[in-house]
């Protein structure tokens, strides 16, 4: 092969050298993993060992990036795989095909990874460029079957290498914006177990008084029935007639999600909207709060509280965190029957607490919603700036 050099579109300052291009096998030798056989057998894993089983599984939860290992493989199931002691950049062959994978842990690689020994190029900068890559797989997979990929194929891949300076630049870089990535997951995850906390702790269950409340508040929660402080309005409800939807301005609430509809509206203000049937999700079963004008089809039951005993955003909590499923009738599509919601018990405070609590997790959602674009814009920069620092990939 005729060596080609190229440059990316966009480069780190006083960086001006062509990028070589060669195959993956000239810069490491590339081995496939090993797996004791059959796999299912105990013999291969002592939970004292010091070496892990990595799993594709493992790749998934920790990003490609392995630190900790919760399986572990037995001497005589090391006898029978490859034992790797030092960091090392891998890449999934089987299950979820394309991952790479840099492994800093004393590990036994199974038959589904491509092991990099003995590399000449940055691993963290070759890890960035697989990811960039991974789509480009697909091309070794037939129409509806899975992707085969193996040390050949890999091999005789052809990469653009910069200088190992260049490399370190972008490989650093790009670790960098992982990090910060990273940080606004966790701060997500953080805002989500704090929401599900206070659903637990801030409304009242059998006892009627909550674990957690504002101060200036020690009156018991009344049990009522929905009926008592809400209305239903189903029958301003339209039937689901998809030909008629059109580009416009009003939200549709249908079985697929909001859609735009055109020329009017069914509601306006603030209601709840409970899914009636069609609930594939029991565990998160669907439950909208709405303000403005919508249209809401015949598959959503359409609620709002009745202003001086209810907040409507609180309503929407309360019968969220309630066993709502405990109402459902039906076998594959389950129904929830307009009595049985409406005489679903609630315990609810006075209105002023009422609105509180419902502005407290509001603001919640809202921080939820922002680290959600963060992380949106983060990741969209980082593929922007992964093709945009890379040659074009040449597909072989």
């Amino acid at each position: 092969m005729k060596d080609e050099k190229k440059a990316p579109k966009l480069r780190f300052k006083g960086f001006t050298d062509d990028w070589e291009q060669c195959k993956l096998k000239n810069k490491a030798e590339i081995v496939r993993g090993a797996s004791p056989r059959p796999i299912s057998n105990p013999k291969w894993f002592d939970d004292n060992s010091n070496v892990g089983w990595l799993r594709i599984s493992d790749v998934t939860e920790q990003k490609g990036r392995i630190h900790h290992l919760s399986q572990h493989i037995s001497k005589a199931g090391q006898s029978k795989t490859r034992v790797i002691t030092e960091p090392h950049l891998l890449l999934s062959i089987a299950a979820t095909v394309g991952s790479p994978v840099i492994n800093y842990v004393n590990t036994g690689v199974h038959d589904g990874f491509l092991i990099f020994l003995n590399p000449t190029f940055n691993k963290e900068f070759m890890f960035q460029w697989l990811l960039m890559f991974k789509p480009y797989w697909n091309k070794y997979g037939q129409p509806g079957s899975q992707v085969n990929l193996n040390s050949d194929i890999v091999g005789n891949q052809s990469v653009a290498f910069p200088t190992t300076s260049e490399q370190e630049r972008i490989a650093n870089f790009f670790s960098e914006l992982d990090t910060a990535i990273t940080l606004h997951e966790e701060k997500k995850q953080q805002l989500k177990c704090l929401k599900s906390a206070l659903l637990q702790k801030m409304f009242a269950y059998k006892s009627g008084y909550p674990a957690i409340r504002f101060e200036g508040f020690s009156d018991e929660w009344e049990q009522c029935k929905l009926g008592d402080v809400a209305d239903r309005f189903d029958n301003l409800r339209v039937p689901v007639i998809a030909n008629l939807r059109k580009n416009g301005d009003t939200p549709y609430y249908g079985a697929n999600g909001i859609q735009d509809y055109v020329d009017g509206y069914t509601h306006d203000g603030e209601y709840i909207l409970v899914a009636e049937d069609g609930a594939n999700n029991l565990k998160n079963y669907p439950i909208n709060y709405v303000s403005g004008r919508i249209w809401v089809n015949n598959h959503a039951h359409v609620l709002q509280a009745i202003p001086y005993l209810a907040s409507t955003r609180f309503l929407g909590y309360e019968i969220g965190r309630s066993n709502i499923v405990s109402l459902l009738v039906g076998g594959g599509r389950a129904k929830l029957n307009a009595d049985a919601l409406m005489n679903m018990n609630l315990n609810l405070p006075k209105i002023k607490e009422q609105e509180l609590i419902a502005d407290l997790f509001q603001k919640v959602e809202i921080s939820i919603t922002l680290q959600n674009y963060k992380l949106d814009k983060l990741k969209n920069l980082k593929s922007s700036l992964l093709k945009k620092m890379s040659p074009i990939a040449r597909i072989n």
